[in-house]
């Protein structure tokens, strides 16, 4: 069993009403819920944290390297394109991650097509809306499972 991280950002904390037609109508905890019950049944144990603050993210990037996460599945939201100091956190841990972001940012405005983050993630996820993070989910475990 490995642990697992699922880590989100600012304003994902208003899945469900926040902007539907562009991010779903699944809430936070809807997806929450349901990628801890499918890691369960894949063997993985999965911690799930968001927060607005910079900072707290960056805390929980580096508590994840203390606590023997494995893996990281992050969806760092509006961080994703301003944030230098989750990218150091994450490059300071040294820990694999996948950057899964629910709308096409590619076909958004501009600055949303830049990412801190593609170029060190594992893989990236965009434009499914909350299966993206099953998708990643599963791409995690592919690449935790033993080789045979």
């Amino acid at each position: 069993m490995s642990r697992l991280l699922l880590l989100n950002g600012p304003n994902l904390n208003l899945l469900g009403s926040r902007e539907p037609a562009i991010y779903g109508a699944a809430t936070l905890a809807d997806i929450e819920q349901s990628l801890t019950a499918k890691a369960a049944a894949l063997g993985h144990e999965l911690a799930c944290f968001q927060s607005n603050h910079e900072g707290a993210l960056v805390d929980r990037v580096h508590a994840a390297k203390a606590d023997g996460t494995a893996f990281i599945i992050a969806n760092l939201g509006a961080y994703t394109h301003t944030s230098i100091a989750l990218r150091d956190a994450l490059l300071g841990v040294a820990m694999p991650f996948v950057e899964v972001h629910l709308s096409n940012v590619h076909a958004r405005d501009a600055f949303r097509q830049h990412s801190y983050f593609s170029d060190i993630a594992a893989g990236v996820i965009v434009g499914f809306g909350p299966i993206g993070y099953e998708l990643a989910l599963t791409a995690v475990h592919a690449r935790l499972a033993p080789h045979t």
